[in-house]
């Protein structure tokens, strides 16, 4: 698990990344193998994206080399090619202003009031800034805090033998009450109408698992309270349209009713937009602004393909493009891994 920094001095760094779905951690190894130490900053409280919160479980078919490989298993993957080169994570913030130095290079600003100063920036931020949208409930942040209310998760084997609801209907909630049934001590699926909306294959699986008794389906409830103390969470309280309550002993929620996606302060950056998308040059992934470039999903030019695979290219490519700025007057001569190496190898 990558190491978090709660640091609130200036960070320095050569390359400020935007993001830490695949894209970006892809971004740290090229830039890494170019000797370019990273910082990389995510929305987030875990690396992987859209991977690890929409679909950890659930295979790709188009990363090469690998015929089907989970999201999880892959921002896992791109985390150990990354670690060599040791880049700072700053999860759980969002970068509120950007400004560039007169003396060259830019200073980033997150939420958490902590200060990044880059010679670079690579936007890696897929579909902008997002966040889970939050049950309206009494007392939430505090069990936030605790980790007994979760948006994602990072770590399957943390909820071995706990009491785990699971609310929400869609994929995310019926992939992870599948993948938790044989670990959990008990997995409670709230759902407030019979109908799912994620693979039918998938809630076929569930379904036959809650007639087995391994799985519970609270249907048609919602979530009305939280009930504990000091944030350890004992109980979940639901109820139906009706008022009809119901408690459920749980350890942990997981809150699974999507994400709330925007660009947010990246749209005052002066970037040049279009619908919502950073336009780059596809030869470098140059923004409008120089020193800031822009890759995966929120990047866009002619023939742009919303692939993870093209935004590992275009890694490759900001990365060349931005060695100059980081080492000024140096020639760069292109080499293969093969004959390059990682560090410790």
């Amino acid at each position: 698990m990558p190491e978090t920094s709660a640091v609130h001095a200036a960070i320095s760094a050569d390359v400020a990344i935007i993001g830490a779905g695949p894209t970006g951690l892809f971004a740290v190894f090229e830039c890494g193998m170019l000797r370019m130490k990273c910082v990389v900053i995510d929305t987030l409280e875990a690396i992987g994206g859209q991977c690890a919160a929409l679909y950890p479980e659930k295979p790709i078919y188009d990363i090469p080399a690998y015929p089907a490989i989970a999201g999880a298993d892959l921002v896992a993957k791109l985390e150990e090619q990354a670690a060599p080169f040791a880049p700072i994570y700053l999860l759980g913030r969002r970068v509120d202003a950007l400004m560039q130095l007169q003396d060259g290079g830019f200073e980033l600003r997150t939420s958490k009031d902590e200060v990044v100063r880059a010679t670079a920036v690579i936007v890696a931020a897929g579909a902008g800034a997002f966040g889970p949208n939050r049950p309206p409930l009494n007392d939430l942040p505090a069990y936030e805090a605790s980790g007994a209310v979760r948006y994602m998760v990072a770590r399957r084997e943390e909820l071995r033998g706990k009491r785990v609801v699971i609310a929400g209907g869609g994929d995310s909630a019926v992939d992870w009450a599948l993948s938790l049934k044989d670990i959990a001590k008990r997995v409670t699926v709230v759902h407030r109408r019979p109908k799912f909306r994620a693979a039918p294959e998938s809630v076929a699986q569930m379904e036959a698992a809650a007639e087995r008794g391994e799985i519970d389906l609270a249907i048609p409830y919602q979530l009305h309270a939280l009930h504990g103390r000091d944030g350890e969470l004992a109980q979940v309280e639901l109820a139906t349209m009706k008022g009809e309550k119901r408690m459920v002993p749980a350890d942990h929620l997981l809150a699974f009713f999507g994400l709330s996606m925007e660009l947010g302060p990246i749209a005052n950056w002066g970037l040049g937009l279009e619908r919502s998308h950073v336009v780059v040059n596809p030869a470098t992934c140059a923004t409008s602004i120089p020193g800031i470039h822009a890759i995966g999903d929120i990047a866009t030019y002619q023939g742009k393909l919303k692939l993870i695979l093209q935004g590992f290219s275009e890694a490759a490519m900001a990365a060349h493009a931005i060695h100059p700025q980081v080492f000024p007057g140096e020639a760069l001569h292109f080499e293969y891994s093969t004959t390059k190496g990682v560090p410790a190898e």
